[in-house]
């Protein structure tokens, strides 16, 4: 086995401890308290579990923006949304991106600044540029890339500007299933890039290194050797994301047709089912499939597989998403409008808009009292289960459903039910 040698362990649960004061309130410890924003005041999400008490960062914490530099892409990849909208392409200009800048700067501790979209970063002209913006006023920097621009000048610029993590989409670890998907990429040539981009050592440490791969039919055979790949170019997480269909072709190819039944509505007439950790090998592989296909609660070590769905990984990483023309977004499904099929129903979803940075300061727009109600909403998660239904024309589009939740209706998410996952 490697051990990681690029500074960024795997993460590990912290023990910590608080106190109970005299007057029965948790105390918990400052450093922790800091990075998760716990001010005087915050209202502070729980959820009670067996043996635990779950505490999510307050509503009203930034900790994360998503900016998207351009909307552009040298790839025409048949996975992409873009195939599936209607809108013109474009660069966030200086003035967007410094209005970006100083929202973070007012945010302490600084949000990670999160540099992707639905375009290619490495297209924008500036983008080593804003790396090296976003350091200078103390964010994390992250990129997301598809490797095919990561030549060895860009590389070297990238870590002298002091990103903290590149992330990479690899669709397929054999050239055959790679390049039907990534068309118009070579995949000798990303792995190339990849492996000089990994030589690069400077005094301060390497960059940390993620893979992203979206699973469907037509490459998860190819898992296993991505997790060797992985491990080769010491990378330290490989986050897998199943595909959102955007044509109907694409249908066929997800992996999740079963998995949107909603746990929810039917966990209470369900067995629990616990494992203890064990090896998964040709005797207990087709037992415990066979266990599963039954679809019963599922723990293992103690842990739930599935916590129920229904809760938004943005809302809760806290973060936000600033499309390349500097409107902002709760997240990165809702900044662009597109059609994507649900339960195999095309489903039109139009983009939501709380603010724009040439109106108003991105902390402005962050703390305005209606989109903060938003957040509250889409925490509580009171929506209807349209990922799992997705039959009545309200379904159609995002705007409403049958519970009036109005616009933008959150049921039909498939990150909401972690079926898709972004870095």
């Amino acid at each position: 086995m490697k051990f990681l040698s690029n500074g960024d362990p795997p993460r590990r649960r912290r023990r910590l401890e608080a106190e109970v004061d005299g007057e029965g309130r948790l105390v918990l410890p400052a450093e922790f308290a800091r990075e998760m924003g716990l001010e005087p005041g915050a209202r502070v999400p729980m959820t009670d579990e067996p043996d635990a008490l779950r505490l999510y960062r307050p509503l009203t914490h930034l900790a994360k923006v998503y900016v998207e530099p351009t909307s552009r892409c040298n790839l025409g990849c048949r996975t992409c949304m873009r195939h599936a909208w209607d809108e013109p392409a474009g660069d966030m200009d200086d003035a967007t991106f410094e209005r970006v800048l100083r929202g973070l700067a007012q945010v302490d501790p600084t949000p990670t600044l999160f540099l992707g979209g639905f375009g290619e970063p490495l297209s924008h002209p500036a983008i080593v540029d804003m790396v090296a913006a976003g350091r200078a006023v103390g964010a994390p920097v992250e990129l997301i890339t598809n490797g095919t621009l990561l030549d060895e000048a860009t590389s070297r610029r990238l870590v002298d500007a002091g990103l903290s993590r590149l992330w990479v989409s690899l669709d397929g670890a054999r050239p055959e299933s790679y390049e039907d998907v990534r068309l118009g990429a070579e995949l000798a040539q990303v792995l190339e890039n990849l492996r000089r981009f990994r030589q690069i050592d400077p005094p301060g440490g390497r960059p940390a290194l993620g893979i992203a791969f979206v699973a469907m039919r037509r490459n998860i055979a190819d898992l296993p050797a991505l997790v060797d790949l992985v491990e080769e170019l010491e990378g330290s997480r490989l986050m897998v994301s199943n595909l959102v269909p955007h044509t109907e072709a694409m249908v066929e190819d997800i992996l999740y047709q079963r998995s949107l039944a909603d746990p929810t509505l039917f966990a209470p007439f369900r067995q629990r089912l616990e494992l203890p950790l064990m090896d998964v090998d040709s005797d207990t592989g087709p037992a415990l499939m066979a266990a599963l296909r039954r679809e019963p609660n599922v723990t293992v070590a103690g842990r739930d597989v599935a916590d129920g769905g229904n809760h938004c990984p943005f809302i809760e990483r806290g973060s936000l998403t600033v499309a390349w023309d500097g409107s902002v977004s709760p997240c990165l499904p809702l900044s662009h409008s597109y059609t994507a099929y649900l339960n195999r129903f095309r489903r039109e979803w139009r983009r939501h808009v709380v603010g724009t940075l040439a109106e108003r300061p991105l902390l402005e727009i962050w703390r305005d009292p209606e989109y903060l109600a938003f957040r509250e909403r889409v925490s509580r998660f009171d929506f209807s289960p349209c990922v799992s239904c997705g039959a009545c024309h309200l379904a159609e589009t995002n705007e409403d459903d049958c519970f009036g939740s109005g616009t933008p209706s959150c049921g039909g998410c498939p990150w909401a039910r972690g079926v898709v996952q972004c870095p």
